[in-house]
């Protein structure tokens, strides 16, 4: 058995009308140590249940990227 760190998952949410998006930007992070990290931000469009879909698929994605979790 390996040892497993408490993790934090930065991420924010906001629903708006299709196409009322005109850029997005990365949040940047400003950590402890007094360095700053970049979070990029995502775009999901669809219906609700596609959202859901998309939003399940990438979270999978991205927790495959480290399968040491």
């Amino acid at each position: 058995m390996f040892f497993m760190a408490n993790l934090t998952l930065v991420y924010g949410m906001r629903l708006l009308p299709e196409g009322e998006v005109k850029e997005i930007n990365d949040a940047t992070l400003k950590l402890a140590n007094g360095n700053e990290a970049h979070v990029t931000m995502h775009v999901l469009e669809g219906s609700r249940k596609q959202i859901e879909a998309q939003l399940q698929q990438s979270l999978d994605a991205f927790f495959d990227i480290y399968p040491e979790l």
